[in-house]
């Protein structure tokens, strides 16, 4: 997948996207055909109440499900049609996950949290802890890179998730509540990082949210209801559309 997006390019697109849940009378349209576009770049904000679609729509978007019809492009190319084999590799790739619950191992420092994405890579010892305690670094953890979890504050536990998530360098950061388990103040430490990541690294970020105080520092909110895209504000030239 070598085709290069431009800053301000579409680098994801849906289009008359579908999930259905179920068969027959019990059949549930958890998504009702979505278009969406994100460029590259963009700090997107997904908000809409529970059952409205936003968590099925991340599903996809991470490649962890497949629309039931649709299309999903991703640089250009139809995620719809990969194997499940070709999907995981464009995970490792090109994104990386941030989750409310951190999903840190509890025995294991946060060195070796980090780096876990690139033992899966089959980097080698050296190279992975070199990568390792730079994304430490960048999120401002470094010092604390020999401390197991429960040594740490939620707020420097989801840094460390964050950390890990983009150790890969991925194009596309996909964060659920990130900050869902934390309090404001910690909560704004992780949005301000999260706002650092996109504006100086150009990581595309795509957070799912209930926050409005939290998607205000997005660049684009996209409201869910129903299974359908209720509404987009776009704060700026670089956004959605739909």
């Amino acid at each position: 997948m070598a085709n290069d997006v431009a800053p301000g390019e579409t680098l994801i697109s849906l289009r008359g996207v579908t999930k259905v849940f179920g068969e027959g009378s019990t059949a549930f349209f958890a998504l009702k055909g979505i278009d969406i576009d994100i460029t590259r770049g963009d700090f997107v904000a997904v908000m809409g109440p529970s059952g409205s679609g936003k968590s099925t729509a991340m599903n996809i978007l991470g490649c962890l499900d497949v629309p039931t019809k649709g299309a999903y492009r991703f640089r250009g190319y139809h995620v719809e049609n990969l194997e499940r084999d070709q999907r995981a590799l464009l995970r490792r790739r090109y994104l990386g996950f941030v989750f409310q619950g951190f999903n840190l191992l509890a025995r294991t420092s946060a060195l070796e949290n980090v780096e876990l994405p690139l033992v899966y890579r089959g980097e080698e010892k050296a190279k992975r802890r070199e990568q390792a305690m730079a994304a430490l670094e960048k999120v401002g953890l470094a010092e604390w890179w020999d401390h197991t979890p429960a040594e740490l504050s939620g707020g420097q536990q989801q840094r460390v998730a964050i950390a890990r998530a983009i150790v890969t360098h991925p194009e596309v950061l996909l964060a659920d509540e990130p900050t869902g388990n934390l309090d404001t103040e910690r909560s704004l430490e992780i949005m301000r990082l999260l706002t650092d990541l996109n504006r100086d690294n150009g990581i595309t970020i795509v957070m799912v949210t209930h926050e409005a105080e939290m998607a205000a520092f997005a660049h684009t909110i996209i409201h869910f209801r129903d299974g359908l895209v209720e509404s987009i504000e776009a704060k700026d030239s670089v956004g959605v559309k739909a």
